[in-house]
């Protein structure tokens, strides 16, 4: 037993910080700002949607994520082979925000024996047809025992030539900011599944009224990545300037985009693309449907920046839409309304250490 002299850990007195007081974002800035990489073939480490990586030939794209049962999924709606292509879609489009191509896959377990030999096949099942789906090759993997629950670690390997690789950090003030697909459906999805939970608590004989919400189940349950983009800009010589998914609302992406380019922004609300399903769900809940769209997040579409001189290129593309531009620091990150407010944009997409006690989220 350690005394007080000899206590390894030092000074018993000095300043604890909690991490909710830093959050996620924070706590990765502190514990990583002062990592130099040692090796010339690290192009890039902490900071992006992936590592990059230089082989001698294509770079390689490196990512990996941590899902936590109880923190980011709740096995009463998440059927298993679901969470299991979720999980993989989840690392599947961190190279897409790269402008990569997915190659190989790691899948990690930690699991209690609550679970079954044929509950985690299940899990597999979502896992490979993922994999599938993407012509991704699952590689290896890893299993331990838990006494909490489920706990999956997924790595994924990616490939890109150097010239091709979009960054957070390449936008300039001017370019036009640019999303894909529609926001907000995902958290939209959520809300009906948690408020399905909570009447079967109170009454487990009565059957959830799922009828109707196809589309925003689906984009909670069975996401997909967009990997499709790259060949899609490609096919018309459009190589963005910044790129990021929007796994934590349009909100913080945004954000992060602006901090990694140093740039500030405008963004338009009444050019942020959102689903008919979504807004009459978000309507129901008496919620804004922008604020789905700005802080739900899960949705894994793209957002990213393009030179001015693209926007013929774009603007008959179904399926993007542009937002809003960026600017100069000095002139805010801001979002406008209809009748032409500013206000000033905040990121309040989930945190995990911020919201330990809230409402699992499924990321």
């Amino acid at each position: 037993m350690f005394t007080k002299k000899d206590r390894p850990l030092g000074d018993e007195k000095q300043k604890r910080t909690e991490l909710s007081e830093l959050g996620e974002f924070g706590l990765i800035d502190r514990l990583t700002r002062d990592i130099v990489p040692k090796h010339s073939s690290t192009v890039k480490g902490v900071g992006d949607d992936a590592a990059v990586i230089d082989t001698g030939g294509r770079m390689l794209l490196l990512s990996t994520d941590l899902l936590i049962e109880g923190v980011h999924f709740d096995l009463t709606y998440m059927p298993l082979k679901h969470l299991g292509y979720k999980a993989a879609i989840v690392n599947i489009s961190d190279i897409a925000a790269m402008n990569g191509i997915p190659k190989q896959m790691t899948v990690s377990i930690a699991v209690s024996n609550r679970f079954s030999l044929e509950a985690m096949e299940e899990f597999y099942k979502g896992i490979r047809l993922a994999c599938s789906q993407y012509n991704v090759d699952l590689v290896g993997g890893d299993t331990s025992s838990s006494v909490t629950g489920l706990m999956i670690s997924v790595t994924i390997t990616g490939e890109a030539d150097k010239e091709e690789i979009v960054y957070r950090s390449g936008a300039k003030a001017g370019d036009l900011i640019c999303v894909t697909g529609d926001l907000g459906g995902a958290y939209a999805g959520l809300l009906l599944l948690e408020r399905e939970k909570q009447v079967y608590k109170v009454n487990p004989e009565m059957q959830p009224e799922l009828t109707g919400y196809d589309y925003v189940l689906a984009r909670q349950l069975k996401p997909e990545a967009r990997t499709d983009i790259r060949n899609l800009l490609k096919g018309i010589a459009v190589l963005p300037t910044s790129m990021i998914d929007i796994s934590d609302g349009l909100a913080s992406e945004t954000l992060h985009l602006c901090k990694d380019s140093g740039t500030g922004c405008r963004i338009y609300e009444e050019k942020i693309p959102i689903d008919p399903d979504t807004q009459k769900l978000a309507l129901e809940f008496n919620m804004i449907p922008t604020v789905c769209a700005l802080s739900g997040g899960e949705d894994y579409e793209l957002l990213f920046t393009i030179r001015q001189d693209d926007f013929e290129k774009i603007r008959d593309i179904s399926g993007i839409s542009v937002i809003g531009h960026m600017t100069v620091p000095s002139e805010g990150k801001l979002l406008i309304t209809p009748d032409g407010k500013e206000v000033q944009l905040t990121a309040q997409g989930w945190d995990g250490f911020k919201n330990a006690s809230a409402t699992p989220d499924p990321r």
